[in-house]
Parts: structure tokens; sequence; C-alpha cells
């Protein structure tokens, strides 16, 4: 019996238990492609609101691009990955990404490195965007947000540092984390899914506004301009608090 499939089926550990990056990055997988094989005809070419210039077949190849530089261990910039050759459409690049599925699994798996959890959050990011399109529900026990938010606050409070900032204190439920040196000047507080849009590039400055800060955001906004990262000018999607 394949004792990881049993754990990777198994029912969600409490929020902030840190899954694998591969049982997480695994779970995107699964989750995107049960959604795409229940599709209407034509979603391929369906806009993705959270990429601009994107449709669902781009960041499908994007995926699946991704995958292929990860499990065949290329080095290299995973943000700067091109789009896979499309030709196949949905259906042939549903196919490679599952055959990729153990050769990702066994690098992933191996020494832990920053890329490998960098693919699941893009992944799981880009999960997030598809659904937008689909309008399909968020799922709400997904492994990937604990390793996922530890992640983009290590890249925002680089962004923090780097605008001269005073630190910052973010919490959700069950957990906290600090961007930047110092005692904190303030709080942002929030659901762990507006704060993981809000931190990649999801959210708009007014939607990171209004947040539960404890002080007049202002200051910080700049800072969510960082890496891949940049507020759409409108909003590609709404809050959890508003849905």
């Amino acid at each position: 019996m394949n004792t990881r499939h049993q754990q990777d089926e198994a029912p969600p550990e409490p929020l902030w238990d840190r899954a694998p990056d591969w049982v997480a990055y695994r779970r995107s997988r699964r989750n995107i492609t049960e959604l795409l094989l229940a599709a209407r005809p034509g979603a391929a070419g369906v806009p993705v609101p959270a990429c601009p210039g994107w449709t669902v077949l781009d960041l499908l190849g994007h995926l699946v691009e991704v995958c292929r530089t990860v499990a065949a261990d290329v080095p290299g910039n995973l943000w700067e990955v091109p789009h896979a050759e499309s030709g196949t459409g949905l259906a042939g690049l549903l196919e490679e990404w599952s055959r990729l599925d153990g050769p990702v699994e066994r690098v992933l798996s191996d020494t832990p490195q920053l890329r490998h959890t960098m693919m699941m959050m893009d992944a799981f990011t880009h999960e997030l965007d598809l659904r937008g399109a689909l309008r399909a529900p968020v799922v709400a026990d997904q492994p990937s947000y604990p390793s996922a938010l530890d992640l983009v606050v290590r890249g925002f409070a680089n962004s923090v540092r780097s605008h001269g900032l005073p630190a910052l204190r973010i919490r959700t439920a069950g957990a906290e984390w600090q961007a930047g040196d110092g005692e904190p000047a303030a709080v942002l507080q929030g659901h762990r899914h507006d704060l993981l849009r809000s931190l990649t590039g999801r959210r708009t400055v007014g939607q990171v506004s209004g947040l539960a800060w404890s002080t007049a955001p202002e200051a910080w906004l700049p800072a969510f301009t960082w890496g891949p990262f940049r507020p759409p000018e409108r909003p590609v999607e709404a809050a959890v608090a508003a849905r």
C-alpha cells in the first residue's frame, strides 16, 4: 500500500502544522486538475483577472513549465520561467503535469530548498487565481497556507527593510510574524487568505488599507510591491470578509 498517498489524502492537520512542500504542491496540482476537468468547454481561453494578460491555458502552461524545471533540478529563478508550449491544449498539459508527479516529488522530498517552497507557493497562488477566474470556491483546508505565508512574509520583510520602514507585526488566527527589524511599530491582522492575497499582489492598495491595522497603514503600503508582486489598480477579487 502506498503510505505517501494515504498521507496526502488524510484529513487535514491543524492549520499551522506545516505540511511538506511536496504534499502541499500535490494538493494544488490535484485541485487544479479537478477544476479544469470539470470546467465548461472553452475554459482554456478564459482570462485570469489576477494575472493580467493571461488565460487559463497560460496559467496552466506556466505551472507545467515550472514543474519541468524543478523536476529536472535546473537552477534558475522560478519567477522568470516562461509558459510551456500549449499546442496540446489543457488536456495535454494536464497529462504531462501528472507524469511529472513522481520526479518532482523526489526532488521536493530531498534536501529542502527555498525554491521548493517557492514552487509550492506559486502553485497555490495560481490555484487561487484559477478559482477566481472560474468562479470556484476557495478550499478552506488547503495545507499550503502556513508555509506559503512564511515565505511571502519573508519577502515582504525584505521590502520593509529596503524601504527603511519600521517593523510590522502580522497576525492571523493561530500564527504571527514580524516583518522588519526592531520593535514593531504597528500590527496588521487579517484572515490568512486575505493576508496571503495581499502579500502576493492580488489586492489593491485600498483593499490592503482596509485590513485591520493598529495605526494608519500608509507608510507600509509601498512595501507591498516586492519581487514579482504589485497591487492591481482595480480589484480582481473580494476580501473574505466581504463575501
